[in-house]
């Protein structure tokens, strides 16, 4: 039998345990200790993780290699994708390549590639004291704060004065360089894609909607989505920039008066439950696809949209939770997937930051783009979460 080895799961990458099962792959999870009980007998093999830094993870994929030499390896998140990409690259396997890998894992790294590629990017500058950060600003405010390597919107902020900006660099630059970018004005948008030895097998345009500034958190996707073909262009410079070859993409543009511009890309696994939206919206379980090209196996996919999927991420303002409406109701809409609630009666909501902190969720799939907007209108107004300070 076959092997993958899966580096990371955790709760949102099971089914992937669960797509290989179905496909006849045996399963080796490489995971932390938090998640041993619930997943340890879901596969052949758990080899635990010490630590939670990328270099932990890096060691244990190396040794449960060594141990049962895989037929394919995937990453689940983030942290994952370097220890994945070694293997890979060790072994000759199928994956987003070890450049990639590296790329993605570092903004900075993929603001200088895109621009010797001359892909349209927001202007931006790499800072690693207060004065150089001021001085580029001043003429380019409002201005974006990011990180060089966290996901989920966290640590990334706008400002709109060289005050503010000098006000919060010395904390951010006390752990790291810091990425300063002109903030790009438009709507927001990601490509979700699945990719074998460089060629384009599947793509997908997803709509967002989000927070807006200071901490642009992301609160809706629309899937499915139509766009100028300057996005497609701007798809395929970014994949030849950082040499994606075969695995699951998710880059992040947005679409300013002046076309698509790239803002960051990753490849592992989108967060926000998009793998299930793209499932509902294209017809076809992604979790099974992005497994048997990782395993070097041929893949039917979809052409195009057969409904219209769609999630969105409750708000709800900070404080202990008191009540819970609408929920009972609207998970018996026929348009509405699943209604997830992440707080319950008592808990504390933390003001919205990053995704990290979202209260639940609702997944909806309708058979027209009217429809989908009506329900998802109904629920915005029956569904509430309410607290008090």
């Amino acid at each position: 039998m076959r092997g993958l080895l899966m580096v990371g799961a955790a709760r949102i990458g099971e089914p992937y345990l669960a797509a290989a099962r179905r496909l006849g792959f045996r399963v080796t999870l490489v995971e932390s200790t938090a998640h041993q009980d619930r997943l340890a007998g879901e596969v052949d093999r758990f080899i635990p993780v010490t630590g939670t830094a990328e270099e932990h993870w890096a060691a244990a994929a190396q040794a449960a290699a060594g141990e049962e030499e895989p037929d394919g390896v995937l990453a689940f998140a983030e942290t994952q994708v370097m220890a994945a990409a070694l293997v890979q690259d060790r072994l000759g396997l199928p994956g987003p390549s070890l450049r990639a890998a590296v790329i993605s894992r570092n903004k900075a790294l993929q603001r200088a590639h895109f621009a010797a590629a001359c892909l349209p990017q927001p202007d931006h500058l790499l800072v690693d004291n207060v004065e150089d950060a001021v001085a580029w600003a001043e003429s380019r405010l409002p201005v974006v704060v990011k990180p060089l390597s966290l996901s989920g919107s966290r640590g990334v902020v706008a400002v709109g004065s060289t005050a503010e900006l000098a006000g919060l660099l010395p904390e951010r630059l006390a752990v790291g360089k810091v990425l300063l970018e002109q903030q790009a004005v438009g709507p927001e948008y990601s490509w979700e894609g699945i990719l074998r030895e460089g060629t384009i097998l599947f793509g997908n345009v997803t709509a967002k909607e989000t927070t807006g500034p200071p901490e642009f958190v992301e609160v809706a996707h629309r899937a499915g989505c139509h766009l100028d073909p300057a996005v497609d262009e701007l798809v395929h410079g970014v994949i030849e920039a950082i040499g994606v070859r075969s695995g699951i993409v998710h880059l992040e543009f947005i679409l300013t008066g002046d076309g698509p511009v790239a803002i960051e890309v990753a490849v592992r696994t989108p967060g926000d439950c998009l793998m299930d939206v793209l499932a509902l919206t294209h017809g076809f379980d992604p979790y099974e696809a992005v497994v048997s090209v990782a395993m070097g196996d041929p893949v039917a996919l979809p052409s195009g949209p057969v409904a219209h999927g769609a999630i969105w991420f409750p708000e709800a303002r900070p404080g202990t939770v008191t009540a819970i409406e609408g929920a009972d109701v609207l998970a018996e809409h026929p348009h509405i997937i699943r209604v997830r609630l992440l707080k319950s009666v008592g808990d504390q909501v933390a003001g919205l930051v990053s995704s990290a902190q979202r209260v639940g969720y609702l997944l909806f799939q309708a058979p027209s783009a009217a429809d989908l907007e009506t329900v998802m209108t109904e629920a915005r107004k029956t569904f509430e979460i309410r607290t008090e300070p």
